[in-house]
């Protein structure tokens, strides 16, 4: 399945601030995105919920309230419910601290790093003045990290999320909040680790559908999402706009925490657990206390009739717009101040500098981290880019140096990030920025273009 969402998150990020102060913007948060089941083996055990014996003979369940049996199709997703089993807890706890998942999300099982190595902790405490650095300073860096204040917290994964989407999730990781810039990387998490962490995430616990919401009444449910104001926070694609839209308001603002979680409800058919559903829509702090959610009011009846609107309402998929285009190679003189300052100093050093600069780490992309080995890749200097990175047989290599197609490493790194917002994956490169908005295309032209002329100081 493609990101649903088209447009681009604006860059607002790369305005840029100094990293020397010891802060690193929000790679990723974890449940941003969406797949289907394609990701489970063949070994998979399949548990579906209870349903109607009518529906044995047509292939799918008995039609909620108001479907039509031409929709059966638009129910699929939910009701095929895969158990991913073959993870060991253990194993997957080990992982958590190995990806570093303490280093964006709380609640992961492990104690939160330090703020100079937390990507979130450390922009909350600027925000709230209470990093230590000075006024200018602070005033300076709060419009920059404005963006990059929150992830979603890991408590009560199990009470929330179906292990057949994390299965998928963390292999293939999809954008799902739209007001949220940061994304999840794509981790080097192959099928064995992401069902230790499945495993650990959900304590091994299968999803089930309650036969209830099959005729639970939808059109009250679309109703209830709108005179509850549930459209202040979240959008829903692929059905008819709800009244009210989700709009951040001025920085500082303490609503803009629960708008930026806000997923679009479109996912919740792929990853909410439909037995916690009508739960959750009822009292969302009662499973998980540190949600922004706030209660709605629902009486169990009201909440499953939202329930089934969520899993059940026919939506079409909206149409991705162009590919970014990839501009030519300029004309004119591109030096290395021009391209660090457009792209370098405003991204990249916040994974790949030197240590110095870094009070001490140099980031995931230079000294190691998120389950990555140590690259050795420092962008902070003509000279440090100029010496390439250190590949898995221990050599250095060049990241201008071409691949299968011919284009320089590095170029096809930021591009790669382009295509994997739209769903892509390129097998041969990893796209950069890693969790963060891909460049621009003007940007992408700057780099190409001095790549292009030769690299000139």
């Amino acid at each position: 399945m493609v990101l649903l969402r088209a447009k681009r998150k604006e860059c607002d990020w790369q305005r840029g601030f100094s990293r020397s102060a010891g802060l690193c913007l929000a790679f990723f948060s974890l449940w941003t995105g969406g797949l289907g089941l394609a990701g489970c083996d063949e070994s998979q055990k399949t548990g579906t919920s209870p349903t109607p014996s009518s529906s044995a003979s047509t292939g799918g369940p008995a039609s909620p309230s108001g479907a039509r049996g031409g929709e059966v199709q638009q129910h699929s997703e939910v009701l095929t419910i895969k158990h991913v089993t073959g993870g060991d807890a253990t194993r997957g706890m080990a992982l958590a601290l190995e990806y570093q998942c303490n280093r964006c999300h709380d609640d992961s099982g492990h104690t939160p790093m330090a703020r100079d190595m937390h990507c979130v902790h450390c922009h909350q405490d600027i925000l709230a003045d209470k990093f230590p650095a000075s006024r200018e300073a602070l005033t300076r860096w709060k419009k920059t990290v404005e963006p990059f204040q929150v992830v979603p917290s890991l408590q009560a994964a199990a009470e929330r999320l179906r292990g057949d989407w994390l299965f998928d999730f963390l292999q293939k990781p999809h954008d799902l909040r739209p007001k949220l810039q940061p994304t999840m990387p794509r981790l080097k998490i192959g099928p064995a680790e992401a069902k230790h962490l499945v495993q650990y995430l959900t304590h091994g616990e299968t999803a089930t559908v309650p036969e209830a919401l099959l005729r639970a009444d939808q059109k009250q449910g679309r109703q209830l999402l709108e005179t509850r104001g549930c459209g202040s926070c979240h959008s829903f694609s692929g059905v008819a706009p709800l009244a009210t839209r989700p709009k951040l308001e001025a920085p500082g603002s303490t609503i803009n925490r629960a708008i930026m979680l806000a997923p679009d409800l479109a996912f919740a058919r792929q990853r909410f657990r439909p037995d916690k559903l009508v739960a959750w829509l009822v009292d969302p702090s009662r499973v998980k206390p540190t949600t922004l959610m706030p209660a709605t009011g629902l009486s169990p009846a009201e909440a499953a009739s939202v329930a089934a609107y969520l899993l059940f309402t026919p939506r079409t998929e909206p149409k991705l717009g162009p590919a970014p285009p990839r501009l030519p190679i300029l004309e004119r003189p591109v030096s290395y101040a021009e391209v660090d300052a457009k792209v370098f100093h405003l991204t990249c050093r916040h994974c790949h500098s030197n240590a110095d600069i870094q009070l001490g780490e140099g980031g995931p992309g230079n000294t190691g981290g998120f389950g990555f080995p140590a690259k050795g890749l420092n962008l902070s200097s003509h000279a440090a880019i100029n010496s390439g990175y250190k590949g898995e047989d221990g050599e250095r290599h060049s990241v201008f140096a071409p691949l299968s197609d011919g284009t320089p490493r590095l170029v096809a790194a930021v591009l790669a990030r382009q295509a994997e917002e739209r769903g892509e994956v390129n097998p041969e490169v990893r796209g950069m920025p890693l969790g963060l908005p891909s460049l621009s295309s003007e940007q992408v032209q700057v780099l190409e273009s001095w790549i292009a002329q030769g690299r000139p100081r």
